[in-house]
Formats: C-alpha cells, sequence, structure tokens
C-alpha cells in the first residue's frame, strides 16, 4: 500500500512538472487562412440553430467524473503574441502515462461546460487535453459566439497550429501511448480536422454533429477511425450532409461508424441547449467511449 501512494505521488509529480514545463512550449501560430464559402456558411447556420441558446447548465452538465481526477488550467501555446490556456485533465490515480484524447469546444468557446465534459471523460481513464481555438475568449449569447467562431474560421492556420502544439504535448510530453479527438459542434468540424491534419498518427476521432466532408480527395488520406453522431433533424449540419460523409468513407473503405439520431435535433448532447435530449446524449456518450475503448486501448493488438 506504502508503495502504491508513493508510485501515485511520483507520477502526480511528474503531470505537475509537465505542466509547468509546458509554459515555455509555445508555437508560431502562422499565418492567417482565409475561410471557404462552407466555412462562413457553417457559421449562419451554427447561428440560426442557436439563436435561442443560453449557457445554462442542466442536471446533465453535472454529471461527476466516474472517478477523482485531477486537473488544471495551462498555457500551451501562443496566439498573437499572447499565451492561450487549455484545461488538462487526468485520473487522480494514474501511476503511467494513459491514452490522451484532445477536446474540442463547440461554438461558445472553453467553458464551464466543456471543463466538466473533460472531467468526466478523464473519469474514464484517459488524459483530456481540452484546447481553446478562440484565444482565452468565450462567449455567452449567440452573438458573441458568431463573432468568435468567424474570427477562427477566417484564421484556420492559428487553429491548425493550437491543434498542433496540443498533439505534441499529450504525445510527447505526456508521453501518451495513444491519442484521439473529440469535439461537438464546431469543435466536431476540427475533430475531423485533426484526423485530417494526423492522417497517420491519430488513434480515433469522435464527431459531435460538426462539419464534414464527403469529397473523396480531402478524406482519401485519412487513415483514422471515425465516429460521427448526427441529428436528423439539424437544420445546420443536415442529415444529406451526415449522409453523404457516411457514403464517401464507405466508398473509401475506411474504418469508421456513423449513427444518426431521428428526432432530435443540432446540440442534442449539450446539457445546457435547448435541444438537448437525455436519452440520445447518454446513447452517444455510450458509443463514444465504447469506441475510445476500442481504439485508444493499450492492450488492442
Amino acid at each position: 500500500m506504502a508503495r502504491s501512494k508513493t508510485r501515485q505521488l511520483e507520477f502526480t509529480a511528474i503531470v505537475t512538472l509537465l505542466l509547468l514545463s509546458l509554459a515555455a512550449c509555445n508555437s508560431d501560430p502562422g499565418s492567417a487562412g482565409s475561410a471557404t464559402d462552407a466555412d462562413r456558411a457553417n457559421v449562419d447556420a451554427m447561428a440560426t440553430e442557436h439563436a435561442t441558446d443560453s449557457i445554462e447548465p442542466s442536471p446533465g452538465a453535472l454529471i461527476e467524473p466516474a472517478r477523482p481526477v485531477i486537473s488544471q488550467t495551462m498555457a500551451y501555446t501562443e496566439y498573437k503574441d499572447e499565451l492561450v490556456y487549455g484545461y488538462f485533465s487526468a485520473p487522480a490515480d494514474m501511476f503511467e502515462p494513459l491514452p490522451a484524447i484532445i477536446m474540442i469546444h463547440e461554438w461558445w468557446g472553453l467553458n464551464d461546460n466543456i471543463r466538466s465534459m473533460a472531467d468526466r471523460l478523464a473519469g474514464e481513464g484517459y488524459i483530456v487535453f481540452a484546447v481553446d481555438l478562440y484565444g482565452g475568449k468565450t462567449a455567452t449569447t449567440p452573438g458573441e459566439a458568431r463573432v468568435l467562431m468567424t474570427e477562427a474560421i477566417e484564421d484556420a492556420e492559428s487553429g491548425r497550429e493550437n491543434i498542433r502544439a496540443a498533439f505534441k504535448f499529450v504525445s510527447e510530453t505526456a508521453g501518451a501511448p495513444k491519442v484521439g479527438s473529440i469535439g461537438w459542434c464546431f469543435g466536431g468540424g476540427w475533430s475531423l480536422k485533426t484526423a485530417q491534419l494526423y492522417p497517420d498518427d491519430l488513434d480515433a476521432a469522435v464527431i459531435y454533429y460538426g462539419q464534414v466532408t464527403s469529397d473523396d480527395e480531402l478524406l482519401r488520406p485519412v487513415n483514422v477511425p471515425i465516429l460521427g453522431l448526427f441529428a436528423a433533424e439539424d437544420k445546420g449540419i443536415r442529415v444529406e450532409t451526415a449522409v453523404a460523409f457516411r457514403e464517401a468513407l464507405e466508398r473509401l473503405r475506411k474504418d469508421y461508424e456513423i449513427h444518426i439520431y431521428p428526432g432530435v435535433g443540432h446540440a442534442f448532447a449539450n446539457p445546457t441547449g435547448e435541444n438537448y435530449d437525455e436519452d440520445a446524449a447518454e446513447d452517444a456518450w455510450d458509443r463514444t467511449l465504447a469506441f475510445f475503448a476500442k481504439h485508444l486501448s493499450q492492450d488492442e493488438s
């Protein structure tokens, strides 16, 4: 028992050192990249979908992690000469590096809801690193969120450099043996972009109702297992888009699972939104955990 406690304290100390050292590991945000027409149309669609939403939590946002976690806000890159802070969470009892998941926020930004989801996922046995693609800003109204999302898509290269900084940290500094990604809404689209950035190195990508593509040329290089969770009544990420994405993955013989939930709309898994559907959200979460367990397991042959 004493030896076990000593190993836990030693590993906690190592994690603390990693957190402290990361502040010095900044990356160049790169040059601005212009948004596509599809990107701008997606902003308009999200603005319509979230027009009457607020960020007030429901009981679904208050689910405790399955086991205690340690967490810390920390700097991991720079944007326009300012440090960018993400949210790190991991099981409090971990003794060695665990598989890591890069978590990407919704159009509201890296807020309490995303931090709660990071803790909940960490409680399942993962290192979770929630990135910030909004440069330290969060939205409390749909109008603010639209501005922040627009700024982010108009400077997509900074977003890519942001993801690269996060991937480098979890894979090299934190020593994660495998790395996955997950995102909702705006972040769902970025979870796919993470797979495109690391087509052979990312081990799993989960996309909750995010912007996707059916372009063979964009998807052909991606060798990352993909789980897509979409809503049949989504007016922003329309069901035809999800179906075309699934058909492209099938055509290209990719490793994928696509689930389209009937009778629910966009952001059905967001416990702070008006479209939250407990049954669909719980089923999607169960599928997410099973997917990560399958592809991030250190015992996978």
